[in-house]
Formats: C-alpha cells, structure tokens, sequence
C-alpha cells in the first residue's frame, strides 16, 4: 500500500472542512460526519476554531483507501491564515482545490490555483455546493479557464444542479481528447490521425495529472455526498504516490509546531528520505545546528496518530524530544530549502497588556505563539517595555487575542494597526573599527562593506578575507550580529534584501572573546550603512476592480487621491474592469469607499505585488527596540545596562 500526503485548499467558506468529513465517512473512519456550523468536525480541534466555524491551524487525519494510505492535510480558507497553508505546500504530493459552485472562483482561489501550479503540484479540482440554490458549475469552469487560464478536464457534469436532488453524472466530455493533446506532441497526432483510444486517453490524462500539466474537475456536495466517490476514485488513480529511499540519509521538513499538555514542543514532519527511529540523535535546524534524541514518535493512520518506534521515508510523522525545533527546520541532511510562496505579512499592531495582565508573561505566550506561526514576527521593546506582532489582517488580530485569552488566562487589546515597511540601501557603503584605536573599546577588527541585492534576495554575508585568520566562532558571532541589526535599519524598519562582505577582521589571541565580536559589529555595520544610505519602501498591491462604466468618472479620482495607478481599464458594454496597484496603506479607505462609489455593485480583488519607495508624504520611522547603534554613546550604556524587561 503506498503513501499519498494530499492537501486540501479552498477559498474561505467553499466547504473545504466538510469535504474532509465527507472523505473520513466514505473511506470509514467516522460513523457520523460532523458538520461545521455544531463545531463537531475532526479537523478543527481548537475550540475557537469550532467557535468560529473557520479553520485557522492545519491539521492531518490519515484514512485507507484501496491500494492508498491517504495522509489529509486541511488548511485555513482565510487569507489571514495563508501561512499555515505555504507551510503545508512543501510536503504535498497532490492537493484538491474545492471552489463553491455558489460564490464561484474568489481572489484566494486564484492565489492558490497560480502557486499550486507554479510548484508543479498534481491537483485535483473539485466544485462544491451543487445542491445548492443558485449552483452554476459550468460558470465556475469558465471562470476558471479565464482566470487564471488552467487546462481542465471536466470528468462529467452536474445534473439538477441547484436541489438537494444534485448528483454528479460521470464521463470525460468530447472536449478532453483535444485538451490532452494540446500538451504532449505525440498525443495530438494521435489525436489529429484520427482520434485517441480510450485505454490511452485515460493513460495520458493520469500521466498529464501527475505533472500537473491538466488538472481533472469534479462536481458534487460535501453536504449530501454527491461526486465524492468519483473524487475519491480520481485521488486513487490519478495522483502520484510519496516517494523517497526509506534505506537513505534521514531527510525533513518540519512544517508545524505545536505544544503538548506538559508544554513540551511537539514537532510535524514530512520525511523524504531515511527512517527515523525513537531515541535516535537527530540533527535538525537550517545548518545542522543543533540536535536532540527522539524521545517519542507518531504516524497518522486510521483517522489518527499512534506510536510507533520507526517511520520511514513518505511519512508525516509527529516528533517529541527536540527542544529546539523550529517550523521550516530540516532533519538529518538538509534537502529541500524551505521557501516563502506568498507575500509576508504587511501590518503590525502593539499588543497592550490589560489590568492583571503580566507583560513577562504576555511576551513568553505571544513567544510560544510565534512557534507556532513564526510570521507572527514577536518584537519586544525593552525600553517602551511594549510587544508588537506582525499580521496578515484584523481576524487573525481577533485571533491572536482570543488564543491569548483562552489558552493562557491572558486580557490584552491592541492599538491601531500600522502598515509594516521596509528599507533598502540606496547604494554601497563601508566602514572599519580597528582594535586598540579610539573610539574602539572592543578587543576586535570589523570591517564591514554593505551594498544592495535584488528584491527577494535575501541577506548575503560574504567574506573577503581569510576563513583562518579568526576562529570560526567569531565568524559566526559576527554574522549573527549582521543578522540581528538588519531588523532595524535607519528609519527602523528591517532591511531584508542586501549583501553584507567582511572586508577586515582581527582579534586578540589571548583577550579577544566572541562577544567583542559581536558587540563590535553593529556598530560598524550602522556606519556602513549610514554611509549606504536607506530608502523606505512600502507595500504594495495589485488590484482588480469590476464596476459599472458609469462610476469610472468618480471612481478614478478618487484612486489618484490614495496612491493608486491604474494601469489599464477595459469596458464591455455597461461594465468596466480595472488594473492597476495601490499602496497596501490605502488599502482599507478604498475597501470602505468603494460601495458608495459603485452603487454597492464594485467587486475589487487584490494580492500583495511587490514593494515601492514611499512616493508622498512623510516617510515613516519606526521606534527601534534594539540598543541602537546609530547612537554610540547610547549603544555603548544599553550594551552595559542591567534591564528589567525580557530580551
């Protein structure tokens, strides 16, 4: 029996969790389906996501089919919580993307769509909510092959759509052969000589699945079970099984964390290669800097988790016994570079403790809280003694504060939330501080080059000196130090694109300790990039905004006013669609805006594009929480200050 890690994605309220439930009670593993709305499902287990009715944490339930061990991992619909789901994209080996035959395809179902077919993930589409009043599946596929222009394969139609009599009628419609042969040569002049024969056909059309070049479409209801076994009969024959060599070098991705009842860190794995066995010493961390011994081991099978004392290669397994363990850490040999899919989170918000609240307290929960979902980005401020934390959007802060509450007895508030900028050099710029020449007071050279890097590049730390001529810990001390300073550049905003080079280094062999090393460094790393120069570059998004042709003479000054720059605007008879971007800042007023503007009838779509330089007004600051190296002589009596607050 082999292995498939299969995830499922939706659009928020698309039905997603009640297909799960529907697929756990056609394969056998729950006698009673459990439905969203009476908080009963077995995938949302926090009780505030039962509350709610909304999936915030993924979660994985194993269940058999014939030949197939299925491991079902369900994601947050929410856009607020799309973390959770670019966690879970780096394990899967096939995914359904459920899209209400009701609401039709949604911004978040067009974010998915184009990342599951840029990572070349097999997916499966199935159109929810059939039986429902106002169900139209053929104008969901439409919508589909427009935006965002995917090849289909309908396996069959939809009959009485729109009742609770729905059903799914299956067969592959005359337009198939066509859609196949379109993506492999020697299929259309099979198809062109005279047609494809149907064991073929079916042959290509797994074969094109499975590399995801068509993606096969199914129609049905969660709620009354319609087309779920053919869906279930398309998981089995048509997407690819787990692979990787279980007599290989151990191998992981660790996509979630998560605390046990003692509060010990439980971390969820999927294995690539290897086998893992309890008490084993593992290696784990972006470079193999730490290790534990595996204390205890899970694997999911028959709807849940149990012990066992190995897993091999395929497996999603849950590891206690690494203290450490962080989301995105390998195990054993590192693999697969864990990567970000989607934009990062573009507002922050101060998190105020309320009366009895302990701010030592606050910050140890809100730091077990970023465990679990590192974008969260915790950032404390000894000296304001204030925590703030990074957001996808207003329901994840609601979020935030009810966990804060509910799981550790905390009462906060938050104040308004800010948009989250970022800072670039403006060009390249040095400096060096010798050991034993004022102003130095370290026992330590630093010389320090900063330049830019492209967008998305990321912190480069380079040498251009000799690897021997320090010992490798005091290298290591002075790019953690790098690292650390480059989350508050000048105007104390991270700058996270840029090549740091070590241009000059020296040390003491008998007083020289790595703290002068890294006490040294920011210092010269401020300077170099005092030199460089900054600009504040702030989010922005593209949009999409379908209104009446007669609004565009109030609705285009009005963008002028907030930043926005269309970019183009088509018109079909009485309606018009926009293009453009517009600052994320903005974002809000031209959400609050825009029905007054459009008579209640403008739909905008919109998704994070790229950052810009502030172009009006005044560029925004952010208060540095770190002992500010900008500033020697206040850098000098931090660094030496005894402080209250946690660090």
């Amino acid at each position: 029996m082999h292995l498939l890690n299969l995830g499922i994605l939706a659009h928020v309220d698309a039905g997603k969790t009640s297909l799960t439930e529907r697929l756990l009670h056609t394969a056998g593993v729950i006698d009673e389906i459990g439905r969203v709305d009476d908080g009963n499902t077995r995938t949302d287990t926090l009780a505030l996501e039962r509350r709610r009715g909304i999936t915030i944490r993924s979660a994985v339930v194993s269940f058999p089919l014939d030949g197939v061990t299925v491991n079902l991992i369900d994601t947050p619909g929410h856009p607020d919580f799309i973390a959770e789901v670019e966690r879970v994209l780096g394990i899967l080996d096939g995914a359904v993307l459920v899209v209400s035959a009701v609401e039709g395809v949604q911004a978040q179902t067009r974010v998915l769509m184009r990342t599951l077919r840029r990572l070349g993930i097999p997916t499966l589409i199935f159109v929810n909510k059939i039986d429902r009043r106002g169900a139209n599946g053929s104008a969901v596929l439409d919508q589909l092959s427009r935006r965002p222009a995917v090849p289909l394969v309908p396996m069959g139609r939809p009959a009485a759509p729109g009742t609770r009599a729905a059903r799914f009628v299956p067969g592959l419609a005359p337009t198939v052969p066509e859609v196949l042969a379109d993506q492999d040569d020697a299929l259309l002049a099979a198809y062109l000589d005279g047609g494809i024969p149907d064991g073929r056909l079916h042959a290509a059309l797994a074969a094109q699945t499975r590399s995801a070049r068509v993606h096969p479409v199914y129609f049905g209801s969660a709620i009354t079970g319609a087309g779920v076994p053919e869906l279930v009969g398309g998981i089995e024959r048509l997407l690819p099984a787990a692979d990787g060599d279980p007599a290989g070098p151990l191998s992981g991705t660790v996509f979630k964390v998560e605390r046990g009842p003692a509060g010990e860190k439980i971390a969820y794995a999927r294995l690539r290669t290897g086998t893992l066995r309890v008490r084993d010493r593992v290696p784990y961390g972006a470079a193999r800097s730490a290790n534990g011994r595996v204390t205890a081991l899970s694997v999911f099978d028959g709807g849940t988790d149990t012990r066992q004392d190995h897993a091999g290669a395929g497996r999603i397994v849950k590891v206690w016994g690494l203290d450490g363990i962080r989301i995105g850490d390998t195990l054993g040999t590192p693999g697969r570079a864990y990567e970000h899919h989607f934009a990062p989170p573009a507002l922050e918000t101060v998190v105020v403790p309320g009366p009895g609240t302990d701010r030592r307290t606050l910050h140890l929960a809100l730091t077990q809280l970023a465990e679990q979902d590192p974008l969260i980005g915790v950032r404390h401020d000894a000296l304001r003694q204030e925590t703030s934390v990074s957001l996808y959007g207003e329901v994840q802060k609601e979020v935030v504060q009810a966990t804060l509450a509910e799981e550790f007895g905390l009462d906060v508030t938050f104040r308004g939330t800010r948009t989250r900028c970022v800072e670039r050099p403006a060009g390249t710029g040095h400096a060096v501080e010798f050991i034993g020449k004022d102003p130095n007071p370290f026992f330590a050279t630093v010389g320090l080059r900063v330049a830019p890097a492209p967008p998305g590049a990321g912190v480069a730390f380079r040498l251009e000196v000799e690897l021997g001529s320090m010992p490798y810990a005091f290298f290591k001390a002075v790019e953690d130090a790098v690292r650390d300073t480059l989350g508050q550049g000048l105007r104390g905003w991270e700058v996270p694109d840029c090549t740091v080079t070590v241009t000059h280094c020296g040390y003491n062999s008998v007083l020289s300790t790595a703290h002068d090393l890294r006490a040294l460094t920011p210092l010269v790393l401020a300077e170099a990039l005092r030199r460089a120069g900054t600009v504040v570059h702030e989010p922005v998004h593209r949009f999409r905004l379908d209104a009446p042709a007669d609004t565009l003479g109030a609705l285009l000054p009005v963008l002028t006013r907030l930043g926005a720059v269309p970019e183009s605007t088509a018109a079909a008879g009485a309606a018009a669609v926009l293009e453009g971007t517009v600052p994320a800042a903005r974002l809000h007023e031209l959400q609050q805006r825009l029905p007054g503007l459009t008579h209640g009838e403008g739909e905008l779509e919109t998704a994070f594009d790229h950052y810009a330089p502030i172009a009006r007004g005044a560029v925004p600051e952010r208060p540095r929480t770190d002992h500010n190296p900008l500033d020697r002589k206040e850098y000098l009596l931090n660094l030496t200050r005894r402080t209250d607050g946690p660090v």
